[in-house]
């Protein structure tokens, strides 16, 4: 491992419900119009989110249920439950598995972490979504379509980097994920142009690894 390697997620389970049951659809306040699950877990939870924003761009899925675990993939409640679990929605089977291979691709060669040190043991992420599906559109409020910057590392790697990038580019805060999350990490969607997005990911990245490289500097 060096600074800049990719620290790529994994997939852990998934599974798809071809008919759910009326008493978890209404748990699930699903439409009458799904009824397919395509459900999933991983060990790096923002990995999984963008992907599943990119499921909801190439099939007729809706993510219905997302949330990170407390403390993290290194404190997981079993070998399959990571640090995530994702639930979409879909009209069938066919469908929700169109979408959950969309969103494992996704996962898998494109929506990774990047590591701040030679061990690995400082990640960020800094991830530029040309635009935006229904989840995170939704999440971040803004129009479908939409470029975002997202990005996440550790508290205040994030705090000191959020800020230089919101500086170095034309880009509006759109959400602020203060710290502690679930998995004690901190970050920010932002909002602009693909460019200023970009621009917003770099300006964090190199912020971060300012912070790494010379942690008390003031």
């Amino acid at each position: 491992m060096a600074v800049l390697d990719p620290i790529k997620p994994t997939i852990l389970s998934a599974r798809i419900i071809s008919n759910v049951h009326p008493d978890f659809a209404a748990k699930l306040e699903l439409r009458p119009d799904q009824r397919s699950l395509a459900l999933v877990t991983c060990d790096l939870d923002d990995s999984l989110y963008v992907s599943l924003d990119e499921a909801t761009k190439k099939a007729e899925v809706e993510v219905v249920y997302a949330r990170s675990f407390y403390a993290g993939s290194a404190h997981a409640s079993g070998p399959l439950s990571g640090e995530i679990i994702g639930i979409m929605a879909a009209p069938d089977p066919a469908e929700a598995r169109a979408g959950l291979t969309a969103c494992i691709d996704y996962a898998q060669e494109s929506a990774w972490f990047t590591a701040a040190d030679d061990a690995g043991d400082l990640a960020f992420f800094a991830h530029t979504l040309s635009r935006t599906g229904s989840y995170l559109s939704k999440e971040a409020e803004v129009d479908e379509g939409t470029p975002l910057a997202y990005l996440i590392a550790p508290p205040i790697e994030a705090t000191y980097a959020i800020d230089a990038a919101i500086k170095a580019a034309d880009v509006t805060l759109r959400v602020w994920f203060a710290p502690p999350s679930e998995t004690n990490f901190s970050g920010a969607l932002l909002s602009g142009t693909q460019s200023a997005c970009r621009a917003a990911c770099l300006a964090f990245q190199d912020a971060v690894l300012d912070v790494a490289r010379d942690p008390v500097k003031y």
